[in-house]
């Protein structure tokens, strides 16, 4: 085969300037060593940066003026073909840049980053008083050579011109390097290469005081393994001063080995079998394991409704793919969902799971995609991020709870996982399968017009009835006197359950103990200074704080009014924190754990509160969207909504389809197992459609509803939405940038049947983190019309916006618009 020639490299400066492949010559040394998707490093400019390998050619355009590739920096390269195709799809679709898109398919931390070492290659002439800059500088450089050169210029910036000087006169040279990012984990191990002579020999040899020495060396033998050396010196407390003879004499031999950061550490000893499927499970089971053994890309819609048992078919259908030498993804919505849905993967399928979520290190996330990337796993669960799993023969992915909105990636590139997961199943010819008793509107429209297959599992696959659901009006409870946050029917519920050591689960989709803190006499509302929203207020372990949930500002609640000084300031609202503290006012004896982003902040919290209440360590479950959907605990029989409309008045066309969702999958948290459940809605408005519809759980009822409504309004998923946001400390740059933005689109899209311009306005949480923020809105029906004029657009005015000290930003297929 004959070496190329040069490589066509994306370069990591994540700049649309310089958004194009750069060649670079392939030198002979490295030839056999690159190929596409490999991560090298190139002279670019007067630095040298990271950047992959896209392809290769035989020509450039300005040869003499190519330089070579630097280094190569790893024996395997990290993205596959098909990954490098798949960050071109990304930049085209959601309008990033290539390298932003190509981060997005790797681990964090994995990025290496050239760097300069100052090497001593003469002594200065002069002799330097000590304490001198110089003299400092030269102790330095002797003490600690492995120092960077942007390591002694942060440390001593008065440093940086001395440096400089002497670079110039020749007392110190530049050494070009790399400094690697996340790297594999070693850990020592032990073994003895002696023979069962060879032992009997040894330990004769060895002193009689030797005693340690004696044990160590017979443990190894018996063990006839490596083992790690910490664990050796747990067992036989054993120490390095024991080792080292045995290590001088060769009778013990010491390697540095990999060993993988396990992410949660589990065993799972007792494998799980596969359940018996009921008639609607088999149905469904077979017509996923079809579409994958048809090797042609297909997607299915799986409507069940909450406790049908899709999680069954699942593990079943991933199964049966990985007796094909395919494999599979698992997504789910949720970091809180994913121990579960871990320990009943690795229960099933033993060490062929990876796992793969934003609350994992970056080591645990680099040994596990490492797993992936060298063929050691065939299965992956995780959360939006795992839908880039290195894999290479891909035959199933699986979204599960597919209509959340947590699978709308927030940075670019903004990506959504079900588009993503439906452009890999073409790549590989795989089948996607979108999981949801709600799914989302756009998908239920696809299956409406047949472009996606649909499967119903209508009912709960041990024969429970779906609970039973009230609808309490909060109005009426105030008028009977109840000024409690509690309706006396969910008193009297949770009351119930106590006594019969039954489990409740109380639902409120707002953290902190109050909503806004305002002051009777003159009206006065705290806002954040730099987000000018209503602060939130917050109490914990006596102490009393106002916090804002979008830029962490945080001040304490003032005692006095800051307008007009009265003493009239009182908190409105409620919070998980409020309930909390009136639970336990109102249930003393009961124990509750709250879920919220409070509360889970640790690496490990989603699991311990869970297993804690699993374990039944607490009668009540407290929390936010997080316990709302996929959790299954037997003993729950009582749900509570303590607040029904909290999303239903937001800013959103997808307001009510949101709370919809949001009180069907909460409802289906209760009696998932032999004991009937039941629901209580606390609600000020329980003739809305969305929670009537939720009440009857009747989804295409409310399907029909929504979708007329939508297409009146020119709405997803007749139209796309692609929101650009102009941001500025200054308002009225902002607004320039916005509203140039908007003439520019109007110029080239207006008059077009199938395009519709919003006017630039304010967005809907106006000013953040001390930034004005202003939204164009565009509605399409077809990206590919309007893809070029809407990227020109953009990248047009992304380096005026700079200029003047600020961003702007586009969201492709928005989702939610602030």
């Amino acid at each position: 085969m004959i070496a190329p020639k040069y490589a066509e490299v994306i370069v990591e400066v994540k700049s649309a300037s310089v958004d194009r492949p750069f060649h670079y010559e392939v030198p002979a040394l490295l030839a056999d060593r690159v190929h596409v998707g490999t991560r090298v490093l190139v002279p670019f400019g007067p630095r040298r940066v990271e950047g992959y390998i896209v392809g290769f050619s035989e020509t450039t355009d300005a040869p003499d003026k190519t330089k070579p590739l630097a280094e190569v920096l790893d024996d395997e390269p990290p993205l596959t073909p098909d990954l490098v195709k798949l960050a071109g799809w990304l930049s085209e679709r959601y309008l990033c840049t290539k390298a932003a898109a190509v981060q997005a398919l790797l681990p964090s931390g994995m990025r290496a980053k050239a760097t300069t070492f100052l090497r001593i290659k003469t002594d200065p002439p002069d002799v330097y008083l000590p304490g001198s800059w110089e003299s400092e500088l030269l102790q330095e450089l002797y003490q600690s050579p492995n120092k960077t050169k942007e390591q002694l210029v942060s440390e001593h910036t008065e440093w940086r011109p001395l440096i400089r000087a002497w670079v110039e006169k020749g007392f110190l040279e530049e050494l070009h390097g790399v400094k690697h990012g996340i790297q594999a984990k070693t850990m020592a191990f032990l073994f003895t290469p002696l023979t069962s002579a060879d032992l009997q020999t040894a330990l004769d040899e060895l002193s009689n005081r030797a005693k340690k020495q004696k044990e160590l060396l017979s443990y190894l033998f018996d063990a006839g393994e490596a083992l790690m050396m910490k664990d050796v010196f747990a067992v036989t407390g054993a120490s390095s001063a024991t080792l080292k003879p045995l290590l001088d004499k060769g009778y013990v031999v010491k390697e540095e080995r990999e060993v993988n950061r396990d992410p949660y550490g589990i065993q799972h000893a007792e494998k799980s079998q596969p359940l018996p499927l009921t008639p609607t499970q088999e149905n469904a089971y077979q017509t996923i394991k079809t579409a994958v053994d048809s090797g042609a890309p297909q997607t299915i819609l799986l409507q069940g409704v909450t406790g049908s048992g899709k999680t069954e078919v699942y593990l079943q259908a991933i199964a049966s793919c990985v007796e094909q030498d395919r494999q599979a993804i698992m997504l789910v919505p949720e970091i809180a969902l994913t121990p579960q849905m871990v320990e009943q993967f690795k229960k099933r399928f033993g060490d062929e799971v990876a796992v793969l979520h934003s609350r994992l290190s970056t080591g645990e996330k680099y040994d596990e995609w490492r797993r992936i990337r060298h063929g050691e796993v065939n299965i992956v669960v995780g959360a939006r991020s795992a839908i880039f799993a290195p894999f290479d023969s891909l035959g199933l992915m699986i979204i599960d709870e597919e209509h959340e909105t947590s699978y709308k990636q927030d940075d670019h590139p903004k990506y959504l996982a079900r588009e993503v997961a439906m452009y890999r199943a073409r790549q590989h010819r795989a089948t996607v399968v979108l999981g949801s008793a709600t799914p989302a509107l756009e998908t239920r429209w696809w299956a409406h017009q047949g472009i996606v297959q649909r499967i119903e599992m209508p009912e709960r696959v041990r024969g429970q009835k779906l609970p039973k659901v009230r609808v309490i009006d909060m109005r009426d409870e105030l008028q009977s006197g109840n000024r409690s946050m509690f309706a006396n029917a969910l008193k009297q519920g949770i009351e119930e359950r106590l006594e019969r050591g039954e489990q409740v689960i109380l639902f409120l989709n707002r953290r902190g103990f109050a909503t806004f803190v305002l002051c009777r006499s003159c009206g006065y509302v705290a806002r954040c200074r730099d987000c000018e929203i209503p602060l939130t207020y917050h109490k914990a372990r006596g102490l009393e704080s106002l916090r804002c949930h979008y830029c962490g500002f945080a001040e304490r609640l003032p005692e006095t009014c800051p307008d007009c000084k009265g003493d009239h300031v009182r908190h409105f609202g409620t919070g998980t924190q409020r309930v909390e503290e009136e639970l336990g006012k109102v249930f003393p004896e009961a124990k509750v754990i709250r879920m919220d982003v409070d509360t889970t902040s640790g690496k490990d919290a989603h699991a311990t509160l869970l297993s804690r209440f699993r374990k039944g360590e607490a009668q009540i479950l407290l929390g936010t969207q997080m316990i709302a959907k996929g959790l299954d605990f037997p003993k729950v029989t009582l749900v509570g909504v303590i607040s029904a409309e909290t999303s239903l008045y937001l800013p959103d066309f997808r307001a009510a389809e949101r709370t919809f969702q949001l009180l069907t999958q909460v409802a289906g948290r209760a009696g998932r197992h032999e004991l009937p459940g039941e629901v209580i809605v606390q609600t000020y408005n329980p003739q809305h459609y969305a929670i009537q519809f939720a009440k009857h759980q009747e989804y295409e009822k409310f399907f029909d509803h929504e979708v007329r409504h939508r297409y009146t309004l020119n709405n997803p998923p007749f139209f796309e939405l692609t929101a650009f946001t102009s941001v500025n400390e200054d308002e009225m740059k902002a607004l320039h940038i916005a509203r140039t933005l908007e003439d520019r689109l109007r110029r080239s899209l207006d008059g077009r049947d199938d395009v519709i311009i919003l006017g630039t306005s304010p967005a809907p949480l106006a000013r953040l983190q001390g930034k004005y923020r202003f939204n164009v809105v565009l509605k399409y029906k077809k990206f590919k019309g309007v893809s070029a004029p809407i990227r020109e657009a953009y990248q047009s005015l992304q380096g005026e916006a700079q200029k003047l000290g600020g961003y702007l930003t586009i969201d492709v297929n928005a989702q939610m618009i602030l």
